[in-house]
């Protein structure tokens, strides 16, 4: 997982609560890293699910509700850092749609080495959108929160299932309904 991923994780904890909070996390969980990270570099998933689950035994906020709102969270900051990916769709279901095969592509020129889900698209109706989530780390619930805030950017409405397909995690389907 790419060090930006933990720096902002760091950055929302901050501001979701206080720098105390990331003193304890850092100083509470067993980091193979240290709980160093560089916005570049590239870290177990694992590292991250510590931190996650440490933050949930902290605060008593449930792990996916904290995956959610750490996926909203990154599509904030992304689409700030990265605003020509957003600003090229005219929905969001057109941008949805351009994550595996063009967003997912120029993240790869960035960092080769990054190692992202992989997404299945079908647009079965103008107003449906399904969304197959395959990674071996297993956080849709962070790819919801993604999905959630991108809706929320395009100022659409709709609803959001999730179903887990894999009984490990590994396969989730998200079914995108605008209202």
């Amino acid at each position: 997982m790419k060090g930006i991923i933990f720096t902002e994780f760091f950055e929302m904890v901050e501001q979701k609560f206080d720098y105390t909070m990331v003193d304890k996390l850092l100083t509470n969980t067993q980091l193979p890293s240290g709980g160093v990270y560089t916005a570049v570099g590239t870290y177990s998933h694992t590292e991250m699910v510590s931190l996650v689950v440490s933050l949930s035994q902290e605060t008593s906020i449930p792990i996916p509700d904290l995956l959610k709102v750490f996926g909203g969270y990154l599509f904030k900051i992304f689409s700030k850092s990265y605003s020509h990916f957003i600003e090229n769709a005219p929905d969001a279901f057109t941008f949805l749609k351009s994550i595996h095969n063009y967003i997912h592509v120029e993240v790869r020129k960035l960092y080769p080495d990054a190692e992202l889900p992989h997404f299945e698209i079908e647009h079965p109706q103008p107003n449906i959108l399904v969304m197959d989530y395959h990674s071996i780390r297993k956080m849709s619930d962070l790819a919801f929160g993604l999905i959630e805030a991108c809706l929320e950017h395009f100022e659409e409405n709709a609803s959001i299932s999730q179903e887990v397909v894999n009984h490990d995690g590994s396969l989730v389907k998200f079914v995108i309904v605008k209202q």
